[in-house]
């Protein structure tokens, strides 16, 4: 339960300092932040799976390329579910998914298994 607090803790920090560096995505502040790192995670776990199932064949053919863009719809599903996350445009919501993936692999690859 710890491990996963401190993950929620981390992601909502990590989605405030994405929307400080990406112009076209705004969060209002922490509690927008806390509650869009919980619906991303949701819909990461629940709807993302079924999206990549179903765009397969397009993402074999980009050589799994197609992914960034299943991220960039995610964010722009987050951005439209959560009040207080405005995502002005596709490709705010695809340069947001991409600074947030790196994001997230640098804080992985810096804390390691500890969380």
């Amino acid at each position: 339960m710890v491990e996963f607090l401190v993950q929620w803790v981390i992601s909502a920090a990590l989605l405030l300092l994405m929307a400080s560096l990406v112009r076209d995505v705004e969060v209002d502040g922490w509690g927008a932040s806390f509650i869009g790192a919980l619906v991303l995670a949701v819909v990461n776990f629940f709807v993302r799976p079924v999206m990549v199932l179903l765009t397969l064949p397009l993402t074999i053919i980009t050589l799994g390329l197609f992914l960034l863009v299943i991220n960039a719809i995610v964010l722009l599903l987050v951005g439209a579910v959560v009040p207080g996350i405005r995502i002005r445009s596709f490709w705010g919501a695809f340069i947001g998914s991409l600074l947030l993936a790196l994001l997230n692999f640098a804080v992985n690859a810096l804390v390691g298994s500890a969380v």
